[in-house]
Formats: structure tokens, sequence, C-alpha cells
């Protein structure tokens, strides 16, 4: 076997993580749903929103036949919220075309929505067995800094050259194992910064470590300024203690989650409160303004509330738009940054004197 995967496996026996929940059992359904959500995640916030996902959906069907806003709001907090979109077709499509299951080739896997090469890889590694590289960020980090690959590795060349890096240390044997071992190797030692090289079992043959270049490699993406974007957030709240909503559009940031109604400026800010409402504003009160950063702008927001005056059934007849009071939240799929928004204006409003 490969010096490289037979010391790997051999860590991984010592060292490895083997009780993670979607190990236990280790179906399809569980590893895909795993890989889905630790796309740009890691494990430790992963495992909460996994164990409340599967208990809620413990099958494909029952994922196809859920709501977009249950899936949605099982998703709310972790991000990425594309994956939760992608994830709720792929499994309608696996139960209209692969008999509700999903796919075990790998071609027919990576063409579903959000999988792709590698996860399907990882996937049929971990689920079935099957002998297929994979080539996620931990990997990417691992074998160009064992190999001494330089070059941003989202260059096709560089990209090209991980690949067959990866497939030439697959070992003929234990593939679920070693897919977990290079993952686990990535996350928790061979990391992004402060490296622990002292424990790799792969140091003796790194390129990086023998060449002073662990924090060169992998070489970073071409620098680009990151934009800051603005908006006003309209917090129109009802006498009865509830706010407003809006579902967001098909495309864009946050797509058909539920937020609050957004304004590009003070006078767009001014109209919302006339148009399409039939209510009074009783008070109008800017709140504190922060920034949300995403991984290509940030958005500066300033929320403004609204005190509504009037029943809120009448204010509104918007399909897209609906009142939510504070323990409906948790029903429906809400960006991070807004329900602890909107957490903290329940909070202070739950610590007002009653007028009554």
């Amino acid at each position: 076997m490969d010096p490289f995967a037979t010391n790997l496996l051999t860590w991984f026996d010592s060292h490895g993580r083997k009780d993670l929940p979607w190990q236990h059992p280790r179906t399809p359904y569980r590893v895909w749903l795993s890989e889905i959500m630790l796309q740009q995640t890691q494990v430790r916030t992963v495992i909460p929103y996994f164990q409340r996902f599967v208990e809620a959906l413990p099958t494909l069907e029952s994922l196809a036949e859920a709501s977009q806003d249950q899936v949605l709001a099982l998703w709310s907090g972790l991000g990425y919220y594309s994956r939760a979109r992608n994830l709720h077709a792929c499994a309608k499509m696996c139960v209209e075309r692969h008999a509700a299951d999903l796919p075990s080739s790998l071609d027919d896997l990576a063409a579903l929505p959000g999988i792709g090469r590698s996860t399907a890889a990882a996937i049929l590694a971990q689920a079935h067995g099957q002998a297929h590289a994979i080539l996620d960020g931990n990997v990417r980090r691992v074998l160009a800094r064992h190999h001494g690959v330089h070059g941003w590795p989202g260059q096709a060349r560089v990209q090209t050259e991980l690949w067959r890096l990866s497939e030439a240390h697959l070992p003929q044997s234990r593939l679920a194992d070693y897919t977990q071992a290079i993952m686990d190797l990535g996350a928790t030692l061979c990391t992004r910064s402060k490296p622990r090289c002292a424990d790799c079992p792969l140091q003796s043959q790194c390129i990086a470590h023998r060449d002073g270049l662990i924090l060169a490699l992998p070489t970073a993406k071409p620098g680009a300024s990151r934009p800051t974007r603005s908006t006003t957030m309209m917090i129109a709240r009802s006498d009865e203690g509830r706010i407003l909503l809006e579902r967001r559009g098909p495309t864009g940031v946050w797509a058909r989650l539920w937020s609050l109604p957004e304004c590009t400026d003070a006078t767009a800010a001014g109209k919302f409160q006339t148009a399409g409402m039939q209510g009074e504003f009783a008070t109008r009160r800017t709140l504190p303004a922060f920034t949300h950063a995403f991984s290509h702008f940030q958005l500066h927001i300033t929320p403004v509330l609204l005190q509504v005056r009037g029943a809120a059934t009448q204010i509104c007849d918007d399909p897209d738009r609906a009142w939510f009071a504070e323990h409906e939240l948790d029903s429906i799929g809400l960006p991070a940054p807004i329900r602890k928004l909107l957490n903290e204006v329940f909070r202070e409003s739950s610590c007002e004197p009653s007028t009554a």
C-alpha cells in the first residue's frame, strides 16, 4: 500500500473521528446530508443541525415531501442556503428518477443538484466503499502542502494536478476510513492556520514542512476587494407584537427565505410607511446599524423600527408578506442575522412597560 495511505490509516485508527452522528448508521442519505452540510462549515457547527434535520426528516422520501419552508427552517442559521434548496430539489429528483434513492454511480450522483464530483465521491466512498478520490478544501490543503504544489487551487492546471495526486494515493481497501481520515487530517492537524505539524503522520515526507512553506501553501486566491452594500430594513411591529416579514425572491442572497422588507435609502423608507399599508405608524426609531459579511461582499444594515397602529391582518394583503409572532419564527427559514435582530426587538418589547 502507498506509504501516504498506510500512515494516514494508522493515524486514523488512533486519532480519527469515528463517532460522528452520520456514521451510525452510515446510510447513503445520512452521508449525503452530512456532506452537503459540511461544505463550507465545520463539523462542530454541523452536528446539532444534522441531528435536528434527521429527526424531523429521517429519509430521502420525507425530505422530498417536506415543504420548502420546513427545509429552510431546519437549515436556518447554517448559512449558504443554496445548499438547502439544492438538497430539497435533489430529493425530489431522486424520488422521480431513481426510485427514491441516491444513485450509486459517480456520474449519476455528481449530476444531481448541489453535489458535484468530490461530494459524490465522498458519498460513494463512505456509504458504499467505492474507490473514488475526493478533493474538498481540507484535502486540497493536505495535498498541496505534502507535494509542494504551488498555485491557487482554483486554477484549472493546479486543480488537475491535485486530482491526479488524490487518485494516486487511493488505497485498495478501507475506502470509507481513508476518505474520513484525509478529511480529518485537514480539519484537525493540517489546518489553514496554526497547523499541528509535530503530530502529523505525514510530516517526514511533507515538502511544505521541509521547505518552510506551510503557511504559503496552498497558494491563496489572488486578492480582490470585497465591496460593501447598504440597505435599510424596516421592522414593522403591530399592536399585537407581530413583525412584518417578506419572502425573498427565487434568486440572489437569502433566496426564498423570510426576511425584513428593505429600502435602499431614507426616501424609500419614508414611502414604505404608506405604500400598501392601511394602518398608521405611531413611532419610528432607527436602531444601531451593523454589518454582515458574505463570501463576496459585506452588507451594511440600518434597521428602522416602526410601531404600527391597527390590526395586523388589515395592514397587509401581499402573498409574499406576512405577520409573525415570536413563537412562529422557528417554523420558517430566516437568515441568522435577521433572527438575531428580531430576537433583540422581541426581547426589548417584552421589557417595555405595559400601557394597558
